[in-house]
């Protein structure tokens, strides 16, 4: 292979690997035995930017009336605003949202779980501090958003602030898994 080929070839995977993935964002409507017609969303994978307009996009793919709609969250988090948008949608449209058994919602995805009209977690929800620009994480562009965003959208949701506290006290790098006291509490449960 010549020298400029494997340079071509090398560019190009960076640029590849640089790319934003998606979530994985899946809108299904089907029937159910008991409960009749619904729509299930799946959300999976690292939020980003483009999520919402998928979201949306599936969303109207699937119009009617339909006895549920619930979002099933196993998300590893990604950008905040992007899951804010896609949160303030869930809630217009009137979605639950869960997290099973076998799923995590961690860091961004909170607040997906957040707009959910009745909240159900089975599996973990982790939270952490976002990461904000000119910050030295590699994530440091992922969406992190002011106090009075969080504020607003936590209001909106009907979630209890000091959720906004525990938020902003976890640094970045860490995690922390609410366990079930912490679920109620922060009305996530």
């Amino acid at each position: 292979m010549s020298r400029r080929m494997f340079q071509a070839v090398i560019a190009s995977a960076l640029v590849l690997c640089a790319a934003p993935v998606l979530a994985k964002v899946d809108v299904q409507a089907g029937e159910h035995k008991t409960q009749g017609r619904m729509l299930v969303v799946k959300v999976s994978e690292e939020i980003a930017l483009g999520d919402y307009e998928a979201l949306l996009k599936g969303i109207r793919n699937n119009p009617g009336t339909f006895a549920r709609k619930i979002v099933m969250l196993d998300s590893i988090g990604g950008n905040v605003s992007e899951a804010m948008r896609m949160g303030r949608l869930l809630r217009e449209t009137g979605f639950d949202t869960l997290v099973p058994s076998t799923g995590v919602c961690q860091g961004s995805c909170v607040y997906l779980l957040a707009a959910g009209k009745r909240k159900t977690v089975r599996g973990h929800v982790g939270i952490h501090r976002p990461y904000y620009a000119g910050s030295d994480s590699v994530h440091s562009a992922s969406g992190g958003v002011s106090r009075a965003s969080q504020v607003a959208y936590f209001n909106s949701m009907q979630i209890p602030l000091v959720l906004i506290d525990r938020i902003n006290s976890t640094e970045p790098r860490r995690m922390h898994v609410l366990n079930s006291g912490e679920l109620k509490r922060y009305g996530l449960h």
